[in-house]
């Protein structure tokens, strides 16, 4: 079952590469070089919609972008649905930029702050934000978010991959020590009014929020969250938490382990 589902993916993929990305026979070329001794450093992909993303040639870091441009996975128009066209956005876990780019193009008067803790992660959010013109609207903030200001260290597999922090697989890359700030200090930092945050911290979740002053909140329409299996910690602290400022589930998709799924959560306004 386990092989028939990878073979279902795999060709799900080969089928939306060449609608996603103009450039679909370089990118049908680097990932077949993939693991050879022809094989390329960084991919470039870009997109149908104009957007040019540079990402390490390395599984990990290539499909969120799959994931947010093709299966839509953060459901972006349902999600920015109820938010202010000139919000402010926090993406918390920012990877090499995807979400941020999808949501500069579905709020394009925007103001979006991206918290990347990976160096190399951070590097790359950079260089795709500066890529596509979005410095004046897409901060980058190369720093973690924890629950208490100071530093975090946590597994980065050095090739920005999604999967990096406190969950991260064992033998993924090596522990590292990155200056971190708390939830409070990014929405002071961002000017207030932060009305979407998207969170994908790998386990961090319950560290970041549970520890936040509700007061943080109190802007907050949408929440989009990937939680993780931590432990000591249950997914209803995280969800009790939520509720006590208002904000409130919509939308639960499980994962394909306990205690790993994402979460949609807006504001009750009844």
């Amino acid at each position: 079952m386990k092989t028939e589902r990878g073979v279902a993916h795999l060709a799900k993929r080969v089928r939306q590469t060449p609608m996603l990305f103009r450039n679909f026979p370089t990118v049908f070329k680097d990932l077949a070089l993939h693991d050879t001794r022809w094989q390329s450093e960084e991919m470039t992909f870009r997109l149908r919609n104009g957007y040019t993303v540079v990402s390490p040639n390395a599984d990990g870091a290539r499909f969120p972008l799959y994931e947010v441009f093709a299966d839509d996975g953060y459901r972006m128009d349902e999600l920015c649905a109820g938010v202010d066209a000139d919000a402010t956005v926090l993406d918390v876990g920012g990877q090499i930029g995807s979400f941020s780019l999808a949501t500069a193009k579905t709020l394009p008067n925007a103001r979006i702050h991206v918290y990347e803790a990976s160096p190399t992660s951070a590097a790359y959010v950079s260089r795709n934000i500066d890529a596509n013109g979005l410095q004046s609207r897409v901060t980058v903030h190369a720093s973690a978010l924890s629950g208490e200001t100071g530093t975090f260290t946590f597994v980065d597999s050095g090739d920005a991959s999604g999967h990096n922090g406190l969950t991260a697989p064992e033998g993924l890359g090596d522990e590292v020590t990155v200056p971190a700030v708390t939830f409070d200090d990014a929405v002071k930092a961002a000017g207030g009014n932060v009305q979407l945050v998207k969170m994908d911290v790998e386990g961090a979740e319950y560290d970041i929020i549970l520890k936040s002053d509700p007061a943080s909140w109190s802007d907050v329409r949408k929440v989009v969250m990937e939680y993780h299996p931590v432990e000591g910690h249950t997914l209803k602290e995280l969800t009790d938490y939520l509720a006590a400022v208002g904000i409130t589930e919509v939308r639960h998709e499980p994962g394909t382990r306990a205690g790993l799924g994402v979460m949609w959560l807006t504001r009750n306004t009844a």
